[in-house]
């Protein structure tokens, strides 16, 4: 007598799983959405909105935060994380929320020139995360 295999509960469990990923497959997320400043920085000498709060790293390695240049360099970030914590406990203090919520509003964007090296821009975001801030923008300049 020779061993035979029978594949026909196998093709009903594949057809099963097929099944299955073809239901969850549309379920998972499929597109990526950005937080937008709600009146951005103007060159033309506007004033940007109050609770926006932009880290600027500079060519020099320089960081400015919003109106405040050279507030520390990419080399020790101190100075930032001090700023950022600062500003969160002044917003939850006096309830700065963010529009249409009841959470304090921590949006920080970061805006670094394309020359910068990756690993700078994460040094930036790192400290920025460890004052709290949530959620961080990339603001990218010279788009084309």
């Amino acid at each position: 007598m020779k061993p035979n295999i029978n594949v026909t509960p196998l093709i009903d469990v594949l057809l099963v799983l097929l099944i299955i990923f073809m239901v969850v497959a549309p379920v998972r997320p499929a597109r990526f959405e950005a937080k937008l400043p709600a009146e951005p920085k103007n060159v033309d000498g506007t004033k940007q909105h109050p609770n926006t709060i932009i880290v600027a790293v500079r060519p020099d390695r320089s960081i400015d935060f919003n109106d405040l240049k050279n507030v520390a360099n990419t080399g020790d970030l101190d100075g930032v994380t001090g700023l950022l914590r600062e500003r969160f406990e002044y917003r939850i203090a006096n309830g700065v929320l963010r529009e249409n919520s009841n959470e304090v509003e921590r949006t920080v964007f970061i805006s670094a020139p394309r020359s910068m090296d990756y690993g700078t821009v994460v040094k930036v975001v790192d400290a920025v995360k460890q004052a709290g801030a949530e959620p961080i923008g990339l603001q990218l300049d010279d788009l084309r």
